[in-house]
């Protein structure tokens, strides 16, 4: 069973940048698509951004698009979120998880059950 950490949240201010890595120990990672959510206080957790095994394919929540970037190492079991142009609104404690089913892509909507061995999280908070 795969175990998931996620690290390289902080406190920011509004524009700056920060670049979380999750990295994955005791499982198969480089067939799996991986997905990068967030949850802010109140609010049902969501997608960020999603990468396919290879990386060929990604997915970002409009929200997000041009200012998240999301990458794998497969030969580092690491998967990344660049985030640049931080706004208030990012402020969530952001998760990364790995899709229950081998090679398979994203469905949308995408549901949380889709996707397993979440991470403990790593907190974001942008000030304004």
């Amino acid at each position: 069973q795969v175990q998931l950490v996620e690290s390289g949240g902080g406190l920011v201010q509004t524009g700056g940048s920060l670049r979380l890595s999750c990295a994955a120990s005791g499982g198969t990672f480089r067939s799996f698509t991986m997905g990068w959510f967030r949850q802010a206080p109140g609010k049902e957790r969501e997608l960020v951004a999603a990468i396919s095994w290879g990386g060929s394919s990604t997915y970002y929540a409009e929200s997000v698009k041009g200012r998240f970037t999301i990458s794998r190492d497969n030969a580092k079991n690491t998967v990344f979120l660049q985030m640049n142009n931080l706004k208030p609104e990012d402020t969530a404690v952001y998760y990364c998880a790995k899709h229950v089913r081998i090679l398979r892509w994203i469905g949308l909507p995408t549901h949380l059950t889709d996707f397993g061995s979440w991470g403990p999280g790593t907190q974001v908070t942008v000030s304004a």
